[in-house]
């Protein structure tokens, strides 16, 4: 998921695949939210939320690691 040419990407190029991935991330809190609102109701005893919750904590998380690699320089962005 990590863009592999982010060191020939400009700065606008970088601040546009930012606001994206935030943009994403933030989708993905939400989802993370319904799904253990879901789990909590379902007294966390469907295998199909939790391995659903587990994808999606996993693609924050490449997520993150990609926003993490945009700001090369030590500056956000």
């Amino acid at each position: 998921m990590i863009v592999k040419c982010q060191k020939n990407m400009n700065d606008e190029e970088k601040g546009t695949r930012f606001l994206k991935l935030i943009d994403d991330q933030n989708n993905i809190q939400w989802k993370i939210v319904a799904k253990l609102t879901s789990l909590i109701s379902s007294e966390w005893n469907s295998e199909e939320s939790k391995n659903e919750l587990k994808t999606l904590v996993e693609n924050h998380s490449e997520i993150t690691k990609e926003l993490n690699s945009l700001d090369d320089k030590g500056s956000i962005l």
